[in-house]
């Protein structure tokens, strides 16, 4: 099962954290809480038969290379992942990050706002090379519907992330115990038993994300 410790794997966390100034735990921390947040974003887009089939496209045309072997900031097109970032959050990228930054840990949302467009190239050439390979291993299957296939290959990635409080402690550092409490609180909150106090995340990003399963960004 793809599992999203397999992508925060592949992040860059020392260079990251270099690049843009901050210690590796912050880095992090908020590397941590944006991942699934993207792929959140991403399944609320594929939820809907036209944004499923516009993802399709994007994945089809996405070069692969950046995930083969260690990710190389240099190789990051940041530009593109401002295109990215706003075509998965539309209006709300500006709320989200808010959201983000008052969650548990050290990012703020400024670093959030940073992150974002660097992680995002590098999780739509990860989601390529997954969903082009379920297509080229199954075609009957991966691919058929109206984004049947993509929306479970998301929704796989966050449960996978979630499910398993070993596989969220092996994705590094202290943070990783938090990664379920906050996919919980992304997603809509019902399953996570246990909400950070102060409790920002969960009301704010779940209520955006909502809007956006709802339609919302449109």
């Amino acid at each position: 099962m793809t599992d999203i410790n397999e992508l925060l794997k592949l992040i860059p966390v020392d260079d990251i954290a270099n690049q843009l100034g901050v210690d590796k735990q912050t880095a992090q921390q908020g590397i941590q809480t944006a991942l699934p947040t993207l792929i959140g974003g991403l399944q609320a887009n594929a939820a809907d038969p036209a944004g499923a089939k516009s993802l399709e496209h994007a994945l089809e045309k996405k070069d692969t290379s950046l995930v083969e072997g260690r990710v190389s900031l240099a190789d990051i097109d940041t530009n593109d992942g401002e295109k990215i970032v706003k075509n998965v959050f539309g209006s709300n990228t500006d709320q989200v990050a808010a959201a983000l930054g008052s969650a548990p840990g050290g990012q703020t949302s400024g670093l959030v706002q940073k992150l974002l467009p660097i992680l995002a190239p590098i999780v739509l050439a990860w989601l390529a090379k997954k969903f082009l390979g379920g297509q080229q291993g199954a075609s009957t299957t991966a691919g058929s519907g109206s984004g049947g296939g993509l929306e479970d290959l998301l929704g796989g990635i966050l449960g996978g992330g979630s499910g398993s409080s070993a596989g969220s402690a092996n994705a590094g550092g202290g943070a990783g115990g938090g990664l379920g409490d906050i996919l919980g609180q992304v997603l809509g909150g019902a399953s996570g038993s246990s909400k950070p106090a102060g409790g920002g995340l969960g009301g704010g990003l779940g209520d955006i994300l909502g809007g956006l399963l709802g339609g919302g960004k449109r």
